[in-house]
This record gives structure tokens, C-alpha cells and sequence, in this order.
């Protein structure tokens, strides 16, 4: 996040505010005046009460551009980390058998096409359980397929989901 004081006026007034210092005042509650100042460098550290305030709508309007930067990071280049402790099924469809699903604790790198899926679905309205199916195809292909190496017909279930972290 921006430093406090010039910088983060600059960065405030400038990408998310326009380059009007009498939004950036207002959404402050400071005068006009006073956010010019911090914006030419005359006035270099604010005080604890606007500081706290900078702080807050700095990182409220700052956040989401870091996050949307990482989504598209994860959909394009580097695919995202699902770590869950779940039940997993499968059903190999060659031979019609199917396994009594059991908990496994699994963290698993999937790529970037799987997580450009999930962010789309998300986007769209998604409901958990269809965020899950796609979540459930890329350990299919990935952890317990091999990319296509083994097991070609085999179906996974993914289900009873103790805990899930998703780390882009």
C-alpha cells in the first residue's frame, strides 16, 4: 500500500479521484487547500486522525486494483493453489468400478486455464457447487490423472469439504 501523506494524496488524487484535490477534500473531510499541500510536498506528514483516514480510503480504493492485477496474473501466467481437506471419489469409466470416497489433504497447483474458469464462473454468478465442479475437474486432471499421463476414463467426485484455501 502507498506510503501515508504526499504519496498516497498523489496516488489517491491522481488514479481514483481524477485530479481534482476537491473530491479527494470531501471524501477526506480536509479543505481543498490542505490536499494540495500534501499533493506539492509542502505538507509531508499528516496528522494521526487524517492519516487513519488517508490510510482507509487509500486501501479501500487501492485493493481491488491489487486483487483484479492478481486475478488476471493467475488466468494468464500462474494458475492458483487450491489446498483442501476433502472427500474424494472416482469412478473409472473403463472398467465401471468406483471407489468409497475417502479425505485426503491435498494442495495442488492448477493452471492458469483452470483459474481463469473459476474467475469467469464467479464473475457470472457461479453458485458454490458449480465453483466446486471446476475446482473437482482440475484435480481430476492435474493430481489424480497427470495431465493425461494415467488413468484416462477416470471421474472424480469431490465432496464434504472440510476446509478449502484458494492462494492465487
Amino acid at each position: 500500500m502507498p506510503l501515508p501523506g504526499g504519496p498516497a494524496t498523489r496516488r489517491s488524487t491522481g488514479q481514483s479521484w481524477g485530479t481534482e484535490p476537491v473530491a479527494a477534500a470531501e471524501a477526506l473531510g480536509v479543505s481543498q487547500r490542505t490536499v494540495e499541500r500534501y499533493v506539492t510536498g509542502k505538507l509531508k506528514r499528516p496528522r494521526k486522525d487524517l492519516a487513519a483516514r488517508l490510510a482507509d480510503e487509500v486501501r479501500r480504493r487501492w485493493q481491488p486494483q491489487i486483487r483484479a492485477k492478481a486475478k488476471k496474473a493467475a488466468a494468464t501466467t500462474g494458475g492458483l493453489v487450491i489446498e483442501t481437506r476433502a472427500r474424494f471419489g472416482y469412478t473409472a469409466a473403463a472398467a465401471g468400478t468406483t471407489d468409497d470416497g475417502r479425505m485426503r489433504h491435498l494442495t495442488q497447483a492448477l493452471p492458469p486455464a483452470y483459474a481463469a474458469r473459476l474467475f469467469e464462473a464467479q464473475e457470472q454468478g457461479a453458485t458454490e457447487e458449480q465453483l466446486l465442479a471446476i475446482a473437482a475437474e482440475g484435480f481430476q486432471e492435474i493430481y489424480f490423472k497427470d495431465r493425461g499421463r494415467r488413468a484416462s476414463g477416470l471421474l472424480v467426485e469431490f465432496t464434504d469439504i472440510d476446509h478449502i484455501d484458494v492462494q492465487l
